[in-house]
């Protein structure tokens, strides 16, 4: 490893638990959301510069749209003003902290405990191949079929769903000022 990757993994091992620890800081569930997100970004750039790189990319892409889908409905459909009204995320202090403590306390010995194996052989040619086989087996085709599958259904989703698009708004030419807005929200105007 070089000096930038010893760099890199000491900054983001350091984020990575800041941001797990703002979880339990903050005090409104949109400010929550963003700090688990970057902590995890955070944890998938440590995957990534142990060379990992697709998981890595994975783990990335998967939380961002994850945290991006729970803002979304916080702001849609909470009560309060985008979930960024005052709350608490700590619940049975002291249970909780005994439990936390004693399971960091057992996973940290078993680091030490555990006889680590040695490498045998080379690293495989091509790792991303070696990860999506051993993740999925004889099913990556299918995977990745299904992927394209559940995308175009939630694009589809979300234009059926739309009734009215910027053509309602601003006429077929988009030339249309001020806008025709026909839910009077004001939007484009």
């Amino acid at each position: 490893m070089s000096t930038t990757d010893f760099v890199l993994l000491g900054v983001l091992g350091v984020l990575a638990p800041a941001g797990g620890a703002l979880v339990f800081t903050l005090n409104s569930m949109a400010r929550v959301t963003f700090a688990l997100l970057a902590s995890l970004c955070c944890v998938g750039g440590v995957v990534t510069v142990l060379g990992l790189r697709y998981l890595g990319v994975v783990i990335v892409l998967m939380m961002v749209m994850e945290m991006v889908i729970m803002v979304v409905f916080m702001i849609a459909y909470m009560m309060n003003p985008a979930g960024l009204m005052p709350m608490s995320m700590l619940h049975n202090k002291r249970g909780s902290l005994v439990i936390s403590t004693v399971v960091f306390a057992a996973l940290v010995a078993g680091i030490f405990a555990v006889p680590w194996p040695q490498r045998t052989g080379a690293p495989p040619k091509d790792t991303t191949f070696q990860v999506g086989m051993s993740l999925m087996g004889d099913q990556m085709l299918t995977m990745v079929t299904l992927g394209f599958v559940l995308l175009a259904t939630m694009v589809g989703a979300t234009v059926l769903a739309t009734h009215r698009g910027r053509y309602d708004r601003f006429g077929d030419n988009l030339d249309q000022r001020p806008a025709n807005d026909p839910a009077d929200g004001g939007v484009g105007r």
